[in-house]
């Protein structure tokens, strides 16, 4: 059972953790390129797709930390410090996508739809620094998974 389980989390990530790091990552300059040209009707179609790919792929990442818990459960390592800093890491990286970069995204895609005095230049940068570090997030959790410091389990 460990070994399905261990399948289904490393297939959540690769398939709904990896779109959302992708996405996420492209939106910022995407965004930038419809700020720059007004009335941009390919930026804002991708700006579309970004998010959605965002928000869905998103929402379907909560297997990862289901899965994830089930294989830590069967291996018998729900304890260890790494799975703990694993599972707090994220956490931070569900709250910063949630809280922080999909509202964004939300409003810089509403800006840029409906063009006003109140676009906010700085916003791309912004985005792309919360994104960096959704990013950094999820790639330490994956070294983590991978070097697992003080792990029992032998491997």
């Amino acid at each position: 059972m460990t070994k399905l389980f261990l399948s289904l989390h490393v297939l959540a990530v690769v398939l709904a953790i990896g779109p959302v790091t992708v996405a996420a990552s492209m939106f910022p300059r995407t965004l930038r390129t419809a700020h720059d040209g007004p009335g941009d009707g390919e930026a804002l179609t991708t700006l579309r797709m970004l998010h959605r790919i965002c928000r869905v792929y998103g929402v379907i990442g909560i297997a990862v930390p289901l899965f994830g818990l089930a294989t830590a459960s069967s291996l018998g390592v729900l304890g260890s410090p790494w799975l703990i800093t694993s599972m707090l890491l994220t956490a931070a990286a569900a709250g910063l996508l949630v809280l922080r970069i999909l509202p964004v995204q939300g409003a810089a895609l509403a800006a840029v739809q409906a063009p006003g005095p109140g676009a906010e230049a700085r916003t791309p940068a912004r985005l792309a620094m919360a994104t960096g570090v959704f990013n950094l997030l999820w790639a330490t959790v994956t070294v983590l998974m991978i070097v697992r410091p003080g792990s029992t389990t032998g491997a």
